[in-house]
């Protein structure tokens, strides 16, 4: 897999689907996925403007590229060193959102999902960390990640098993 970095965060077509519509709605966006208690353990969806990102946040990738750039995915640090073996999944189930994430009126929740990436894919992400939030202040720009962000719910069932 030299040269190819796979991507640290993927979403599913429904949560991509989801996104959009809040795109058009409230303008660029960002998750950020803390690790706390409550809400704090579900990605929360925020505009791009009005989280602020810790400088020891991680940026795990950007999915949906647009004009903008596409939607930024954050993890707090301290989560990020749990699951830095895992590429996270964005998906979107039904439920009450988090309090303050922008999904929340629509009667759906965001949810992260997981797989632990391969010997080869780790090998290739050893070789490009992530950029922190202090990097990316800095001007550092996130390096480009292999294939498509999107997946349809029968990859997610085939890397990430959803029991029934």
């Amino acid at each position: 897999m030299t040269g190819v970095i796979p991507r640290r965060v993927l979403v599913t077509a429904q949560a991509a689907e989801l996104i959009r519509h809040l795109r058009d709605e409230h303008g660029p966006l960002m998750f950020h996925q803390s690790g706390g208690c409550c809400d704090g353990s579900s990605p929360m969806c925020y505009p791009a403007d009005e989280f602020i990102v810790g400088d020891r946040d991680v940026l795990l990738g950007s999915v949906l590229a647009d004009a903008d750039g596409g939607t930024r995915v954050w993890i707090s640090g301290s989560q990020f060193v749990a699951w830095q073996h895992t590429q996270l999944v964005l998906d979107v189930v039904p439920g009450r959102g988090g309090g303050f994430s922008l999904e929340s009126p629509y009667g759906v929740r965001f949810l992260t999902r997981g797989r632990v990436f391969s010997a080869d894919e780790l090998a290739a992400l050893a070789d490009t960390p992530p950029l922190t939030g202090s990097q990316v202040e800095a001007g550092e720009q996130e390096p480009p990640a292999a294939g498509p962000d999107v997946i349809s719910a029968d990859d997610l069932q085939a890397i990430c098993p959803v029991p029934h």
